[in-house]
């Protein structure tokens, strides 16, 4: 069963579009000029003594389970997770963000069901919301009973720069346990599960990290943070691509997991689309393992070593004994 959306080709597409903007970042310079960091997990630039990132993404066609359950104050945590999280990869504090709300029409009880969520995820992250676009676009916003789209830009500042050149052969990687699906991989998951079953399920917002995160970064030799969202456990070798990664001791993944793997019915699929229980990885030398595992059960998520590093190239995990490459190229 195929109805993921082909991550090779998206990374043809980034491709193209980073070839294309890396010319703008000469148009600045001195105060807010960029920092030439390509394909991490946001944009970097400078801002006297501070290094900023900022980043934007939205929730997908998770909205779609929304409004097929007609619940909407849990998506705007999402939107705020999905950036916020993001920019904690290159060793970044959240500071200010911005949402983008487009509806088909105006909705007053809709966009405040959205707004609680906003405001609880940025809560979570310590984030201020300061400012937004509400747009009526029926042309574009179409079908259902209550279409509309969401998307949230954060601005942070980086508390120690985190880009994964660090990373070596006896590094281990920490797992953050996921609060379930999160956002990404919906397209395959609202056609494989019956949301009738799944849907309350499917419609758990996306777990932040900040806490966990943050507080590793100070206490901790951090040398990678990977988020994993689109693309699934693929996304480690955005880090670097000159170590290879091992997932050897994933954790058993819940139910849903299990429901969606009957209907997919290929191990790597799943690891190329799903976070599989895991939502965020921290790589770090192995003696300092149990301080960040112990620093993200302070803050209720449970964490383990879940693989390691090695000099093998790709992202390697076992099925039914055999290591299988899930490292897909541009």
């Amino acid at each position: 069963m195929k109805y993921q959306v082909d991550v090779s080709k998206i990374k043809k597409i980034q491709g193209t579009i980073w070839d294309k903007i890396k010319s703008t970042y000469s148009f600045r310079k001195g105060y807010g000029e960029a920092v030439p960091v390509f394909g991490h997990y946001g944009g970097l630039f400078k801002c006297g003594d501070d290094t900023l990132v900022m980043h934007t993404d939205g929730v997908g066609t998770k909205l779609l389970v929304a409004e097929e359950l007609e619940k909407y104050d849990t998506v705007g945590i999402d939107a705020v997770a999905m950036s916020v999280n993001d920019i904690l990869c290159v060793g970044a504090e959240p500071l200010v963000g911005v949402d983008y709300i487009a509806l088909a029409k105006e909705d007053p009880e809709l966009v405040a069901a959205i707004m609680d969520g906003l405001v609880k995820g940025a809560e979570e992250s310590s984030c201020a919301i300061i400012g937004g676009e509400t747009a009526i676009v029926p042309d574009i916003i179409k079908g259902g009973k209550k279409p509309f789209d969401l998307a949230f830009t954060v601005v942070g500042r980086v508390k120690k720069l985190v880009l994964g050149s660090e990373i070596a052969k006896g590094d281990v990687i920490v797992g953050l346990e996921s609060s379930g699906l999160h956002s990404n991989g919906y397209t395959l998951a609202r056609k494989a599960l019956d949301i009738g079953k799944w849907g309350k399920e499917m419609l758990v917002p996306t777990r932040i990290y900040c806490s966990t995160v943050l507080e590793s970064i100070d206490a901790c030799d951090v040398h990678g943070i990977a988020h994993i969202t689109g693309g699934g456990f693929s996304k480690l070798t955005r880090l670097n691509k000159d170590v290879g990664y091992r997932l050897d001791r994933l954790p058993k993944p819940k139910p849903i997991f299990d429901a969606l793997l009957e209907k997919v019915g290929s191990v790597a699929d799943m690891h190329q689309t799903f976070n599989m229980g895991v939502g965020m990885t921290i790589i770090l030398p192995e003696d300092r393992a149990d301080t960040v595992i112990n620093i993200a059960k302070k803050h209720g998520v449970e964490a383990g070593v879940i693989g390691s590093i090695t000099e093998k190239k790709g992202v390697w995990i076992k099925d039914g004994g055999k290591e299988m490459d899930i490292s897909i190229e541009a």
